[in-house]
Parts: structure tokens; sequence; C-alpha cells
């Protein structure tokens, strides 16, 4: 069994895809819209076959992410070496997004750091 895709919740789909597009080398599909509902979504595929639907609709409100709450916490990216959570990490900061936590090792022998990322979601990067 594998997890075929996560979805996610956006305001702004396009800034939302053009972020995964930046900082993670995703692959967007094309934009999919259902007029009747004016739901829209893209696919955004990773490296490895890693698939993220980014949606957003009208009827949606934003309930505000944050941590310290029930459901998903956030999304990890293995980058494959520290040296690369390193950098990538002080790329976002430089860019203005908010750093939650590290790098660091964890307690459980993870090297990552967290940020907030778009729309206030949190994503981890890991070796």
């Amino acid at each position: 069994m594998t997890i075929e895709h996560i979805a996610l919740y956006v305001s702004n789909l396009e800034a939302a895809r053009d972020f995964f597009v930046q900082y993670f080398g995703a692959e967007a599909g094309a934009e999919y819209s259902n007029e009747l509902t004016g739901f829209r979504s893209y696919f955004l595929s990773f490296e490895g076959g890693a698939r993220l639907e980014i949606m957003s609709s009208p009827h949606v409100s934003d309930g505000g992410a944050k941590s310290g709450r029930t459901g998903y916490a956030h999304i990890a990216f293995g980058l494959g070496s520290a040296e690369k959570v390193n950098r990538l990490t002080e790329r976002l900061r430089a860019d203005g997004y908010d750093v939650a936590s590290g790098p660091r090792t964890t307690g459980d022998g993870y090297y990552e750091s967290c940020i907030v990322g778009i729309e206030g979601n949190l994503i981890e990067l890991t070796v």
C-alpha cells in the first residue's frame, strides 16, 4: 500500500503552487477547475514520486493553521543531507519565512528544521 497523495486547501492557489515549485522543485500539473462549484486544484509531483494536491474553493474558510492542535501537523521533505537542510532553511529565512525550530538533531535522531511556510502551514525539512 502507498499513500497516493496528500491534499491541502489554500487561499491563494497560484502562490502555493509557486512556493512548492520554487523551494521544493515540484512539477505542477495542469490546473483543474470546476466552474459550477468554484473548486480549483493543481497536482504537484516531487522527485521520488510523492504528490501533493493543492486546492482552493470559495466554500472553504481559513481556520488558521497552527501547531498544537489535532489533525495534520506538518508536511516533511527529505532533502538528502544536513547541508541541504541548512541551505534551504537559510534560503527560506532570507526570503522572509519564519523558522519555527532548528536546524537541529532531535531526541529521536532526526536532523531537521521546521519552517512556517505558505499560508502558515508547517513544513519540516529533514535529511
